[in-house]
């Protein structure tokens, strides 16, 4: 793709960043209702024909948020991590998209600020084995170090970690249902992550047309199996459901099976290859794993 279309979008991302800068001790200050903060029909359980007293629904839809709080500042500390490395290693600081993710590092910090504000609010109960101990430490010593080496897989992981919560924070921002804060909380993230997006699918092809081949065979066959990951196994983590007296890796099989989930998660993929497919990077027939999850 020419470079010069994508400088000129990156210009205008640069200045849309600077209409205004939202500080969210100050600008989404409030705090939690008292009452169930998730309705029923939004809780990862609906459709199982689960009998849960209003406590354990009450309970649940706070530890579900809390799970996609915490997941939501592990994969922004990630992909900071990853524009600083591109930072340090980029030849030309005057290049817009090096200040473009100082925007976004910047932007993502006072995400991450209110997440764990929410956190504090939330007072969840629950543990997350998955993320200590043996496997913690592989994603930081092995995982974490190869992302940061390949930039096209590094957009499309990008890709995929901000869709997933862009839907979820989509369906909980528009139902009625939802606590008004969360609401609030929602629509705040989701106005500054579409710049994220935009930013995303405007440098995956520069990077993808000048990277190695084991960076395009992780786009093709790696960042597919990581969305299903993100999807399942650390937006709503199992241990969630052992905080009601359900068995936890039980629970959450039955969970990923449900069709609704299932159908949330093909979407998910299906806005991805969209990205993808719509910046030549699968020009033509699309990679095995990326038509399995996306289900088309």
């Amino acid at each position: 793709m020419n470079a010069l279309p994508n400088t000129l979008r990156v210009e205008r991302l640069n200045k849309a960043s600077l209409r205004k800068v939202i500080e969210p001790e100050v600008d989404v200050a409030g705090a939690l209702g008292p009452g169930q903060l998730v309705p029923d029909e939004l809780l990862s359980v609906d459709g199982l024909g689960l009998d849960l007293t209003p406590e354990q629904r009450h309970r649940l839809a706070r530890e579900e948020l809390a799970s996609i709080f915490h997941a939501g500042i592990v994969f922004e500390a990630t992909l900071m991590a990853g524009f600083a490395f591109q930072m340090a290693t980029g030849a030309d600081v005057r290049d817009p998209r090096f200040t473009y993710a100082l925007h976004e590092i910047g932007e993502e910090t006072r995400h991450s600020r209110l997440f764990i504000r929410l956190l504090h609010q939330l007072e969840p109960q629950q543990r997350n084995p998955i993320l200590t101990g043996w496997l913690h430490r592989h994603l930081g010593k092995r995982v974490l170090p190869a992302l940061l080496r390949r930039p096209a897989a590094l957009d499309a992981f990008v890709l995929a970690g901000e869709e997933i919560p862009d839907l979820l924070q989509k369906l909980l921002a528009e139902h009625p249902g939802t606590d008004p804060y969360i609401a609030e909380v929602n629509r705040y993230h989701r106005a500054e992550e579409a710049r994220h997006l935009a930013f995303a699918r405007t440098t995956i092809s520069e990077h993808y047309a000048a990277t190695t081949w084991t960076d395009r065979l992780a786009v093709r066959w790696i960042v597919p199996l990581y969305l299903v990951v993100m999807f399942d196994l650390l937006m709503v983590q199992p241990y969630v459901y052992e905080t009601i007296g359900l068995p936890p890796w039980r629970t959450w099989n039955r969970v990923r099976r449900l069709p609704r989930r299932v159908e949330l998660r093909r979407q998910c993929a299906r806005s991805v290859l969209k990205a993808l497919t719509g910046t030549g990077i699968f020009p033509g027939r699309v990679p095995y794993p990326w038509r399995r999850i996306s289900g088309t």
